[in-house]
């Protein structure tokens, strides 16, 4: 059985090791983002099917919906697509960056999820993968909208897994620790090289994007009658969002 996949966020760090390590895997993906060129490489280079769409723009997200079903049965949606921006103090933070983080985090995972889960149910062993951070499990200082950006989602994903209860569909939490990728730390702080690099200063092995994929794709490839709720993955470096060990 040829088994398919729709991976959103997949331009680049964790969404495009998945679709790397999925189409390794011999799986039929398609690659969503909203940066057409990176997905075009990322097709050239893995043989995935591109879709430049946005999760926060609902007509794109119907005709990802369509595209994907017009290829055959859907088995697993990655829902990727997310992300931080800045690191302000609730007293202080952006209404419109608050605004922005639930947009694509949370929203943008239910209008996906909504659009695909008939397809999921009707393949008959369909998976809802929803990658949250640890940002969703705690909390931290300066990570108000991020932090309640990721227990939303995270609430969604638990929410759906009781509501299908019965039926062919696993619904899977990632949540990722410090994950060192090109671009997540960088846009949280406006493209400012040097805050983004001091994150993971003197941080002994930060996980990787493919450390990430690996679990993702582990979950995925279990025997469909065992569901992985919930794995919270972090570097041997960090024991929660605030204690972790750096030299120098």
């Amino acid at each position: 059985m040829q088994l398919r996949a729709v991976v959103t966020g997949a331009s680049s760090g964790i969404g495009a090791a998945t679709v790397r390590l999925l189409r390794a895997k011999g799986w039929d993906v398609l690659a969503v983002a909203r940066r057409a060129d990176r997905l075009l490489a990322l097709a050239e280079e893995t043989g995935a099917v591109p879709v430049a769409a946005d999760v926060t723009d609902a007509d794109d997200v119907a005709r990802l919906a369509e595209q994907a079903r017009a290829r055959g049965p859907v088995h697993a949606l990655v829902n990727n697509a997310g992300g931080a921006i800045g690191f302000d103090a609730v007293a202080t933070g952006s209404v419109e960056d608050w605004r922005a983080m639930y947009e694509v985090n949370v929203l943008g995972t239910l209008r996906v999820t909504q659009a695909l889960l008939p397809d999921l149910r009707a393949s008959g062993r369909g998976d809802v993968v929803v990658l949250t951070s640890t940002a969703g499990h705690d909390t931290y200082p300066g990570g108000g909208g991020y932090v309640a950006a990721k227990h939303a989602e995270r609430s969604i994903a638990a929410t759906l897994r009781l509501e299908l209860v019965g039926e062919p569909v696993r619904v899977i939490e990632v949540a990722p620790g410090m994950v060192r990728t090109e671009e997540f730390s960088l846009n949280r702080f406006g493209g400012d090289q040097a805050r983004a690099d001091a994150v993971y200063a003197g941080v002994d092995g930060p996980l990787v994007a493919a450390d990430v994929a690996d679990a993702i794709v582990w979950c995925l490839t279990r025997p469909h009658h065992v569901n992985i709720d919930s794995l919270v993955i972090r570097p041997r470096a960090q024991a929660t969002n605030m204690v972790v060990a750096r030299k120098g």
